[in-house]
């Protein structure tokens, strides 16, 4: 694929150097096949990555500050959908793959102070956060949990770090005692969690509401009552009017239309089909904007989301 192939927002980059981290994690850094500068990207961004005929997201876990290179982590998943699985076994250095510039919905935000809890692979968007309030100066502290301390990928950076870090591999110790580590946050303090569904239900279940920033692998399963009935869509910026049917996502709806839309996951966990609301009042579905985000419905995710007043106006 040629660089005018490529949508606005995609990179080709090159697959530069690949590294064993832990036991079924590969670091992959990619670069400009140029050496070019890459667009500029803060901790807890994500890229999504053509890998194996899928698209797949994977957060950044280098230092921002070296801006020709992307670093990701890579969990070798069989039972995934196969996103990771090629990572393994067909992606080699000096190969070229498609992403997308860097985007941010579990931005490290200023505070007194902050608690990461990690769970596997859920390390690599928190590596990077570390090492940010490590330069910031502002004290923090990790527990990251694994299955096995040699499948916990990046533990020596963050022994290298400033700060205070706490290993849990389940078979050594067996869960995080979340209940000690979340007691008595200090005024201030941000907790920030990244792992599997189980853990973060956990962390919810034990943090305040407005002191816990997370982000999801995948879209739990959510039980729902709401009628998914027809509406109607009105796409400002092409003119289209779209008939979003019952089982049918706006996203679909669009595409079905031949609207060109940015999409990857499509269960509200990724961001890339955000759309500006011009008009209506979405129904929420996401997993990812903030209860203040809902409220403010200046923005949704047009893959899970629908409408709750019968006619919604998009910048589509």
């Amino acid at each position: 694929m040629s660089d005018n192939a490529l949508r606005q927002s995609e990179l080709r980059l090159t697959v530069h150097r690949m590294t064993w981290e832990a036991d079924g994690v590969l670091s992959v850094e990619l670069v400009h096949p140029e050496g070019k500068p890459l667009p500029a990207w803060t901790p807890g961004a994500h890229i999504d990555v053509h890998v194996g005929g899928q698209i797949r997201q994977y957060s950044l876990c280098g230092d921002p500050r070296s801006t020709w290179v992307y670093r990701i982590g890579v969990l070798d998943a069989p039972s995934s959908r196969g996103g990771s699985r090629y990572v393994h076994t067909g992606l080699r250095p000096g190969q070229d793959v498609t992403v997308s510039e860097p985007r941010n919905h579990f931005a490290l935000e200023d505070a007194a102070g902050y608690v990461f809890v990690a769970g596997g692979i859920g390390i690599t968007p928190l590596l990077a956060m570390a090492r940010e309030a490590a330069r910031r100066g502002t004290p923090w502290r990790m527990v990251y949990g694994g299955r096995t301390r040699s499948s916990m990928a990046f533990t020596g950076e963050l022994a290298a770090l400033d700060g205070e870090v706490a290993l849990v591999p389940q078979d050594e110790h067996g869960h995080i005692d979340l209940d000690a580590v979340l007691a008595g946050l200090a005024e201030g303090t941000l907790v920030y969690t990244c792992g599997p569904e189980p853990l973060l239900a956990a962390v919810e279940e034990r943090c305040p509401a407005d002191r816990l920033r997370l982000e999801r692998f995948a879209a739990p399963v959510v039980e729902r009552a709401d009628d998914d009935g027809a509406f109607e869509v009105e796409c400002r910026g092409s003119g289209v009017t779209l008939s979003v049917g019952a089982g049918t996502s706006i996203l679909q709806a669009a595409e079905d239309a031949g609207l060109t839309v940015s999409s990857s996951c499509r269960d509200g966990i990724c961001g890339s089909c955000e759309t500006r609301v011009l008009d209506g009042v979405p129904d929420h579905r996401d997993f990812l904007l903030s209860e203040a985000e809902h409220t403010a419905n200046a923005t949704m995710m047009i893959c899970v989301s629908r409408c709750a007043s019968g006619r919604l106006v998009l910048d589509l």
